[in-house]
């Protein structure tokens, strides 16, 4: 998760021309200057938020997505593209020099000229010709066209590195996501399994007392279709457990074989919210440093076409070896060198270079605009996130007392219908409330936990709660 990094701060180091300052453009929509929806803790950035889950089983298995998902290595492969336009551009700052040698033998024959008693014969001659040379050419930087080519190189790469930091955010939250979905699926699967347990158990009872004579057939069949309901749901949360098994393995660059260790039980949410301020956002969201810099590039571009529009000076030289004798190559009495110097300045070339200058222009408001719309989204996401976290909550706790009341219920109904008091029909129904109950508390706990990933998506990432209890006092 480094490589970003390196590859950035290696090529600034050895580079000969430095990497544009980070500049995130002013916004024309007023932003507050807290969130909207109180946050319940600020902090610095935490790179590993997963962890806050204090989930073993989805650390490993998010590590592992992160060094073996194919998306992701291309992203890196994108990345090592960007590092080498980048060298390329760099390299047209300095001066470049090629050694060359060659060699020619020749042959020549002089029509018309007779050779004494040799009247059939023609007169010749061969030539040879051995060169060693060094050649060196330079273009003087004079408009700073050649570093600002070199500048938005960089700014490329520095936001390809984003772009794959991006990429390892979003595939550590759809890796979590898609374990919650597992432990959600393993705990519905279990409630399955127990409702068909105990819907036999009730048919069996039914059955007993139908052939008693104490209860009509009807109570039967309902208990039987009861029963091969609860049997068919258990099925289809099989297959949603297998389905989502092999989405994490295909998450973690594997073949979809299903053989994978499920969690049986979705964690607990974080007790602290991770916080921050709006501004923060800037600085720590990858989309938007990948954004900022795209803009900054766009800038450099522009910068690279105003330099199409002024002369361009290049000094040219060359010194070594001529001569017709192999062995005389290194002999210093055989050297020969020159020197060229020109300038060429653009005159017509039909509105070509000002359409350049144009175009570049377009770019750079271009990714103004996509900046602005990209930094309403992230604060939104952030907005979104936080209100739902209060919402989802009550949520929570309101179905939590509805599958305790359901339970009570059921269990009260089945008195009832046991002493007479009651229709099958109400057993039923508490029944399938029941299970109704269950399962809406436990997917309403896999959606807080799918929105608190959402919130740490958002914000870039989690928040050192340690650090910023030591930052604040």
């Amino acid at each position: 998760m480094t490589r970003p990094l390196l590859v950035t701060t290696m090529l600034v180091t050895v580079g000969c021309a430095s990497a544009p300052p980070v500049e995130p453009p002013a916004l024309q929509v007023e932003t507050p200057a807290a969130w909207t929806t109180d946050a319940s803790t600020n902090g610095l950035p935490k790179l590993d938020w997963w962890t806050d889950f204090g989930d073993p089983g989805l650390d490993a298995v998010i590590a592992s997505a992160l060094s073996n998902n194919y998306d992701l290595q291309a992203a890196a492969a994108r990345l090592d593209q960007a590092a080498a336009d980048s060298r390329i551009a760099g390299a047209d700052l300095l001066p470049t020099a090629q050694v060359g040698l060659n060699g020619s033998k020749r042959k020549q024959n002089f029509i018309g000229f007779p050779i004494p008693g040799a009247e059939d014969q023609v007169l010749s001659t061969i030539f040879s010709n051995y060169g060693v040379s060094l050649d060196v050419a330079w273009e003087p930087d004079l408009w700073g066209r050649l570093r600002a080519g070199a500048r938005a190189a960089l700014a490329d790469l520095q936001s390809r590195a984003a772009d794959l930091r991006a990429a390892q955010l979003s595939l550590a939250g759809q890796t979590t996501k898609a374990w919650f979905t597992i432990a959600e699926a393993s705990q519905q699967l279990r409630l399955a399994e127990a409702s068909v347990d105990s819907f036999r158990t009730s048919s069996e009872q039914v059955r007993d007392r139908f052939e008693q004579g104490l209860r009509p057939s009807l109570d039967v069949r309902l208990a039987l279709s009861n029963l091969a309901n609860a049997e068919a749901l258990r099925e289809q949360r099989r297959q949603q457990l297998d389905a989502a098994i092999r989405q994490v393995e295909v998450l973690m660059g594997r073949y979809a074989s299903g053989d994978l260790d499920a969690p049986e039980n979705l964690p607990d949410a974080p007790a602290t919210i991770p916080g921050g301020l709006p501004a923060d956002l800037v600085s720590r969201r990858p989309d938007l440093v990948a954004a900022e810099r795209r803009i900054t590039s766009a800038r450099q571009r522009w910068q690279v076409a105003r330099g199409e529009l002024y002369p361009r000076i290049s000094l040219t030289s060359n010194a070594g070896t001529a001569t017709s004798a192999l062995q005389e190559l290194i002999n210093g009495n055989f050297g020969v060198w020159s020197l060229l110097g020109n300038i060429v300045q653009p005159l017509f070339q039909g509105g070509r270079l000002r359409a350049g200058v144009d175009r570049a222009e377009a770019r750079t408001a271009e990714e103004l605009a996509v900046y602005a719309n990209t930094a309403l989204l992230a604060f939104s996401e952030v907005e979104t996130a936080l209100a739902a976290e209060e919402f989802l909550t009550g949520r929570q706790r309101f179905l939590a007392t509805s599958a305790e009341q359901s339970r009570a219920a059921e269990a009260l109904a089945d008195d009832r219908y046991r002493t007479g008091l009651d229709d099958y029909i109400t057993v039923l129904e508490s029944q399938r409330l029941a299970l109704q109950a269950e399962g809406d508390l436990i997917a309403a706990r896999r959606q807080r936990l799918e929105n608190r990933v959402d919130l740490y998506l958002a914000l870039g990432g989690g928040f050192d709660q340690e650090s910023a209890t030591s930052t604040e006092q």
